[in-house]
Formats: structure tokens, C-alpha cells, sequence
């Protein structure tokens, strides 16, 4: 399974997740389009001020290489 298809299929409950874990974020930082994830983990890295490595394992459910 990609990583696209593994965000895509389980984005709504990760969105949830997020914002538990991350109460500053908003749906405007957690728009997510096929294909984007870079740019995903970057503002979210800017916003929440996490490591990429962090949020990239919370996401995918392992180390960004």
C-alpha cells in the first residue's frame, strides 16, 4: 500500500487524531490533497513546531527516509 492511499483512506480519523494531539491546528492546516504529502508535513511541522520524523511516523506509522 503507498502512503498516499494509506493517508487517503484513513485521512477523517487522522485529521481527529491530529487536532487531539496538536489543539492548534485547524481543517484549513489539515487540508490534504493526493499527492501532497510533503507539503503536508511541512506545515504541519511549522505549525505544531514537531519534528518532521515525528510527524511523519504519527502519520504513516514510520520513519520519513
Amino acid at each position: 500500500m503507498s502512503l498516499e492511499l494509506k493517508i487517503k483512506g484513513n485521512w477523517n480519523e487522522m485529521k481527529g487524531k491530529l487536532k487531539e494531539k496538536y489543539a492548534d491546528l485547524t481543517d484549513d492546516d489539515l487540508m490534504y490533497a493526493e499527492g501532497q504529502e510533503d507539503q503536508l508535513l511541512g506545515k504541519l511541522q511549522q505549525k505544531t513546531g514537531a519534528a518532521k520524523e515525528e510527524l511523519s511516523k504519527f502519520l504513516f506509522g514510520k520513519d520519513e527516509k
